[in-house]
């Protein structure tokens, strides 16, 4: 029998792999700018093969990939028709893998994200993500989730909603919130005050997620951890953010060298100013020990890093018999069997 997530993490560090949208983008299934998961209904076996690599890298949970699958971007689009059977077939694709872990099936999660609809002073806009909301959790709640991912809300409020309508649902939420380069969320609070609220209001972990590199989240982390009693979550993006250039929107890159189609590197010109995986591992570290119980990494994210991230706070992957382990390389291995002309070069090659 599966143990539920608040079980696991009553024991321990859990999990998540999320970064599906770059990811799938990079593989070629889902187009930068719309960043529409119709890679659900039109290629199937990919977004399996998605969730397989990051559950076998180490992923407790398959998170049903409806990231951007919600009716105001399927209308953008013009295929609201398929919004509900591209949340449907996502979810079970989900499940399909999820069975498939060889120790304990994962978990699988629904999915509700930032709608960029929301306005404070639009009453009758709230409402409407409020049905937004409550039609996906719902969809999740009849597939059969085990809890409701609610992320990447830059608005108090609007993390507010979806958390009420998990809750309608009685289904366990997870509650991240992305912190624009100001460092407040756009209707005014800090994070460490709406994650207080929404811990008090039921949810069962809250954090961050996404725009936010290790280094220019981690702060704003430690500031919620001594803030609420539960559990907290941090998934930062995989890129060197900086305290000039906070989020992953405006990084600059001196070394480009021809002339960028889009106005920043963001979102498809990212790739030089990636963390390497030690870079992700000394900040897991640090998450670990101020007591994040809810890891993961966001847009940019591959396997690999998710994996180094999860062996780092002291899991092993399915995965991790390919960690790496130098000792047989040509240049750099330390096996006796190797040519020492070989090793000898390895500072020349």
């Amino acid at each position: 029998m599966k143990r539920s997530l608040e079980q696991r993490l009553q024991e321990g560090p859990v999990i998540c792999g999320e970064g599906y949208l770059f990811e799938l983008e990079r593989r070629g299934y889902v187009q930068a700018g719309s960043f529409v998961p119709e890679v659900a209904l039109d290629y199937p076996e990919a977004l399996k093969q998605t969730y397989r690599d990051y559950m076998l890298a180490g992923s407790d949970v398959v998170l049903a990939f409806t990231y951007n699958g919600h009716r105001e971007k399927m209308r953008i689009i013009g295929k609201e028709d398929l919004l509900e059977p591209l949340n449907r077939q996502a979810i079970q694709l989900a499940k399909e893998v999820a069975k498939e872990h060889p120790v304990e099936e994962a978990l699988v999660a629904g999915n509700i994200s930032n709608t960029n609809l929301f306005d404070s002073d639009d009453e009758e806009g709230k409402e409407t993500i409020r049905a937004m909301f409550a039609e996906m959790v719902t969809w999740s709640k009849e597939e059969g989730v085990d809890f409701v991912n609610g992320e990447t809300f830059y608005y108090y409020e609007e993390a507010k909603i979806a958390l009420e309508e998990i809750q309608k649902q009685g289904l366990p939420a997870v509650i991240t919130l992305g912190l624009m380069s100001e460092g407040i969320l756009r209707d005014g609070y800090t994070v460490q005050e709406a994650c207080r609220l929404l811990e008090d209001q039921g949810a069962l972990v809250v954090g961050m997620n996404c725009f936010r590199g290790p280094a220019t989240m981690q702060p704003y982390i430690e500031k919620i951890r001594t803030s609420v009693n539960g559990y907290v979550g941090a998934l930062p993006v995989p890129y060197r953010t900086t305290e000039e250039h906070p989020t992953l929107f405006n990084l600059p890159d001196g070394g480009c060298s021809c002339t960028l189609p889009t106005e920043t590197t963001f979102p498809t010109s990212l790739d030089p100013l990636y963390c390497n995986r030690y870079e992700l591992a000394e900040w897991a570290k640090k998450a670990k020990g101020i007591g994040v119980n809810y890891f993961g990494l966001c847009c940019g994210a591959s396997p690999s890093m998710l994996r180094e991230v999860a062996e780092t706070v002291g899991r092993t992957a399915v995965n991790s018999v390919y960690s790496p382990n130098m000792e047989k390389h040509f240049l750099f291995g330390s096996d006796e069997s190797l040519k020492a002309n070989n090793t000898a070069y390895r500072t020349k090659a």
